[in-house]
């Protein structure tokens, strides 16, 4: 983004680009961006529509890729302590007090007493249930999974005071707080699924698909048994998709080349490496209903049983009744905004004070936050 910046004020920026998701709004907002509504046709596949990023109506950038949030599981874990596996279905999905009893059952102190058990000692535990991310931006899935969010469906207003929001919130914390079921987890790195069910150190993690490339691929291959499974829930099923957003800068002089070129780099064959892997995953609708194609994508050693997927995250990636764009998708300056959340809620794992002390009395901050001051 500083390179782009420099480039931007010489009048020398490139005609399309690959930007940090949380730059687009911004520069959307100064006008850098071009209106890219058009570059697919009647009739054509096109991406998601959860992975178009709007400003004022029109679409300025397409992600090029989608990922989601989901659950992974250590089978060997669960096998040990005779407990069922996670579901893969949005209709089948744990309760949020379904998922705490399941972490109970899977939490070991050193004597081998779960949080169930009498005796159980919560400042000796060698095994956790549970690590929920708690990086400020996948928290949102649990703030609006208990009926609020950081911000109003529009991105007009910060609703992160609302009390269903900030119970939400709560409820993650007290995962290690209250039940005892999670390891304390500062949400500074993005390394929850190593951290883990890789490290045996719990039994389930919530992170991106993405994992299934950067870790869980390598990790199987060491003899990993590891599942997958849909999040669980508070009040509404939910999960956030994003991906690197695809953009044409208002500078270029090639308004309709640089579309069409755009357009060819987007198609998924041009990073069939990446979807391969794991990494990735497809951004055009055809590769999410068409199975001949969707056993393309995942009928290879990297990734879980193609049925399980297919369940588990291609029917929930494209369905959106279920599925959120993250919030800078459509919201402005969201980094500035998470960078003081996160450091606004360090005190609230750790049990120094509460979720409602720390947002109510930081609120006017977050507010400006979100306006850019």
């Amino acid at each position: 983004m500083t390179k782009l910046n420099t480039m931007a004020t010489a009048g020398e920026l490139p005609d399309t680009a690959i930007m940090s998701e949380a730059g687009v709004l911004q520069w959307a907002s100064q006008g850098m961006l071009a209106d890219i509504s058009d570059m697919y046709g009647a009739g054509e596949s096109k991406p998601l529509d959860s992975l178009a990023f709007r400003y004022q109506g029109k679409v300025v950038a397409y992600s090029v890729a989608n990922e989601i949030l989901m659950l992974y599981y250590n089978k060997d874990m669960f096998d040990e302590a005779g407990v069922e596996y996670p579901p893969l279905s949005k209709e089948d999905a744990w309760t949020w007090e379904e998922f705490i009893e399941v972490a109970k059952k899977l939490t070991k102190d050193k004597n081998g007493k779960t949080p169930n058990d009498p005796g159980f000692d919560p400042q000796n535990i060698v095994q956790y249930g549970c690590l929920v991310e708690n990086l400020p931006w996948q928290l949102e899935t649990w703030a609006i999974s208990n009926g609020g969010g950081y911000y109003s469906k529009d991105g007009s207003e910060v609703i992160i005071d609302r009390p269903e929001s900030i119970e939400g919130i709560q409820k993650v914390a007290d995962l290690h707080l209250v039940h005892h079921v999670a390891p304390l987890s500062t949400g500074a790195t993005d390394d929850s699924i190593q951290r883990s069910i890789i490290a045996r150190t719990c039994a389930m993690g919530t992170g991106g698909q993405w994992n299934i490339g950067t870790c869980l691929a390598s990790a199987k291959e060491e003899g990993l048994n590891y599942g997958i499974g849909v999040l669980p829930y508070m009040k509404e099923k939910v999960t956030l998709c994003t991906g690197g957003p695809n953009v044409v800068f208002n500078q270029t002089k090639h308004l309709k080349e640089a579309k069409e070129w755009l357009k060819w780099y987007a198609k998924e064959e041009n990073s069939w490496g990446l979807i391969e892997s794991g990494i990735w995953m497809p951004t055009l609708e055809k590769w999410y209903t068409d199975e001949t194609l969707m056993r393309k994508w995942v009928e290879n050693p990297n990734f879980p049983p193609f049925d399980e997927y297919k369940k588990c995250v291609i029917e929930t990636a494209k369905d959106m009744s279920i599925t959120r764009s993250a919030s800078w998708y459509y919201v402005n300056n969201t980094n500035d905004f998470n960078d003081l959340l996160n450091s606004i809620l360090g005190d609230v794992w750790t049990g120094r004070t509460t979720a409602a002390e720390a947002i109510t009395s930081n609120i006017e901050a977050l507010k400006a936050a979100f306006r850019g001051e």
